[in-house]
């Protein structure tokens, strides 16, 4: 397949209607089937099922819609961007991060000495688990990211990682909860508590963090929720389902009802790694890379 067979498929699927995606790519009807017949013997699979009063996408169809428009998008933005810095616009830099990165003491100002340094250059953050962030990493679609990975053993080839912070664990627990008021708490304490965790792939590092400092006092914690995202872990806290080991940045967070307290041990902390292709280079990232 090219783009100009998926730009077609891509009418077509949107008006349902070979005639009037003829008209909108301006061209004649029989061309335009000549083209889906085509790419349906490349793929092996029927995209549209087709009667004399009505055009459907299979299922097939549906798979490669979604997939199409993310291609054309991406093409038609690279080319957008390409244009506009060869015109002596701004150039981009795309930025993932994890949700508490954004509550951190070094993400933020990073980003604004960054932009003192560099102001012409567009900062493009997008949220995305450590996982997402390799992936795009590898895959050419982001340029930097603050991730927190189990370890940087862990990194996929062509990776690399530099850390910018080790930060403290503190202990989120909810104002009514017995242990709250407690200024510093032990883990050991914690053994019959139901704990809300982040999930595994969104944040490995503080993940498997809080099930290490557990089995080092002693126990298994009793997980009874797994979560996506910060906010909700501190909701599901302030509503009393379980306590939460969570960095200590989050004590940024105003929500009403929530307590935080110190945990008692030298392991409590979680490294947050900014991570970067290990060849990566463009001038934009490596300036950003000499800032750090």
């Amino acid at each position: 397949m090219d783009l100009r067979q998926l730009g077609y498929f891509v009418a077509i699927a949107e008006e349902l209607h070979f005639g009037r995606a003829a008209e909108r790519l301006h061209m004649s009807q029989p061309p335009l089937s000549r083209t889906i017949r085509m790419m349906e013997e490349q793929l092996g699979a029927k995209l549209f099922a087709r009667t004399n009063r009505r055009v459907a996408l299979t299922a097939a169809g549906y798979a490669l819609l979604r997939d199409a428009r993310v291609i054309l998008e991406r093409v038609a933005e690279a080319e957008k961007n390409i244009s506009h810095i060869a015109a002596g616009g701004v150039d981009s830099l795309e930025i993932g991060y994890l949700g508490a990165a954004s509550f951190g003491d070094v993400m933020p100002p990073l980003l604004a000495r960054f932009h003192r340094a560099w102001p012409n250059v567009r900062l493009m953050l997008r949220q995305m688990t450590t996982e997402g962030q390799m992936e795009a990493l590898s895959q050419g679609r982001l340029d930097i990211g603050f991730a927190r990975p189990p370890n940087p053993e862990m990194l996929p080839p062509g990776i690399a990682a530099y850390r910018v912070q080790r930060e403290p664990l503190v202990l989120a627990l909810s104002c009514d909860h017995p242990l709250a008021g407690s200024v510093q708490i032990e883990i050991a304490a914690l053994k019959h508590e139901p704990f809300v965790i982040v999930a595994r792939h969104i944040s490995p590092g503080i993940h498997y963090k809080v099930y290490e400092l557990c089995a080092h006092a002693g126990f298994t914690p009793r997980v009874v929720a797994e979560v996506h995202e910060i906010t909700a872990i501190l909701s599901l806290v302030v509503a009393g389902v379980g306590v939460a080991p969570v960095v200590a940045g989050i004590q940024r967070v105003g929500i009403a009802g929530l307590a935080f307290a110190e945990i008692t041990d030298d392991r409590a902390f979680v490294d947050m790694l900014l991570v970067y292709r290990e060849q990566e280079e463009t001038p934009t990232v490596r300036n950003f890379l000499d800032l750090i």
